[in-house]
């Protein structure tokens, strides 16, 4: 099967510039989005700035993200590239940079509001174990108390502090934040830990009586995904992300651009 890297060869844009542009429009392809506001953001390259990152630029619909239309922003709010020229959300750059700065070996950071996402967030108990999609995040959630909208920086250390060296985080009363070694891992953790939302609610609304699985089988199971996790790290193919990411040029083929 043809690689994904591959496909825009047309495109002048960086590799890591294509993939986040990818991340964004398969977030609003799969209704994750929320108007111009969450944001994914991921390691720009290395000629853009050494300890620099992409992210939307303020007032783009992720549909519209391309490529060559992502902010190139610094670990201080330094902006070194914005051809829209409408600068970065505020609240964004509080959360995405603390992560950066605090877990060098992250990538990409994955932040949305999904109805389903922000319903679990609101509750007490988070993700339960109620089936497999659930168990990959069994005892591997970090929480993070609301505070507000995310504008004061000195929030950044407890936010971090709270992370520890998990990749997925619930915001409590906020939402869902995933963060990855590469994009496709950040994009297949809320892709994942989005449709363990939407069954939990599913499962309180039918009115059944839920069966949380075992916790020594949810741990079992919790490390059966990461050793499968394992085997697609680093520079290593990751199909699932070749897919999601052919699926994403298919339809929008300007993302390149």
């Amino acid at each position: 099967m043809t690689q994904i890297s591959a496909i825009p060869t047309s495109s002048e844009q960086p590799k890591e510039r294509i993939e986040l542009a990818a991340a964004y429009r398969l977030i609003a392809h799969f209704n994750m989005d929320d108007s111009i506001f969450t944001h994914i953001s991921a390691k720009a390259p290395d000629d853009e700035g050494e300890h620099a990152f992409l992210i939307n630029p303020y007032g783009l619909r992720f549909d519209e993200v391309t490529a060559s239309s992502l902010a190139t922003v610094d670990i201080d709010g330094n902006i070194l590239r914005d051809t829209h020229g409408a600068g970065i959300n505020k609240a964004g750059f509080t959360i995405h940079s603390a992560v950066h700065a605090a877990r060098p070996e992250i990538k990409c950071v994955l932040h949305t509001h999904t109805v389903a996402g922000v319903a679990i967030s609101s509750m007490e108990e988070g993700i339960l174990p109620l089936n497999q999609w659930s168990l990959q995040f069994h005892n591997r959630m970090a929480f993070h108390d609301y505070e507000g909208i995310a504008l004061d920086l000195a929030e950044r250390e407890r936010l971090v502090n709270d992370l520890g060296d998990n990749k997925v985080m619930i915001l409590r009363n906020h939402g869902l934040l995933t963060c990855g070694r590469t994009v496709g891992e950040a994009f297949s953790l809320m892709f994942n830990m989005e449709r363990a939302c939407k069954a939990q609610l599913a499962i309180m609304s039918s009115g059944g009586t839920p069966k949380k699985i075992d916790p020594e089988l949810a741990e079992k199971t919790a490390k059966q995904y990461e050793g499968w996790d394992k085997q697609h790290s680093g520079n290593k193919p990751d199909p699932q992300w070749d897919a999601f990411q052919r699926l994403a040029i298919k339809h929008y083929p300007d993302l390149v651009n």
